[in-house]
């Protein structure tokens, strides 16, 4: 007689590698909405009646959700926006989110390090 200690299995342990880069894919693109937007995480997660918990584990990309609740987090996010919209990342809050991740501030050289460059 065997006795079982733990029964509970995990949905990413029944999933290819491939899927669970889909899912962690999802939860990043969602992510960057919910920031491109300016949504805090805790607002987002009460919009869409999800506790902070779950809102955490969606942009983790837990594929052990139903995908009820990441389709409400999304409307949450972005109301009217499908999950197509979200995957060709056309949404204007994403464009400009990009355009400032591309920006890099240059600070002026100091006298010493301009002496180094002996020009």
């Amino acid at each position: 007689m065997s006795v079982l200690t733990n029964m509970k299995v995990t949905q990413a342990s029944n999933l290819t590698p491939r899927l669970l880069e889909q899912s962690r894919r999802l939860g990043e693109l969602l992510a960057r909405l919910r920031i491109a937007r300016g949504v805090k995480q805790t607002d987002a997660a009460l919009r869409a009646g999800l506790s902070r918990n779950t809102v955490y584990r969606i942009e983790h990309g837990d594929p052990g959700l139903a995908i009820g609740q990441v389709l409400r987090y999304l409307d949450a996010i972005a109301p009217g926006t499908s999950l197509e919209i979200l995957y060709s990342e056309k949404d204007p809050a994403l464009a400009a989110l990009a355009a400032r991740e591309r920006k890099s501030r240059v600070r002026e050289m100091s006298a010493a390090e301009r002496d180094e460059l002996n020009f």
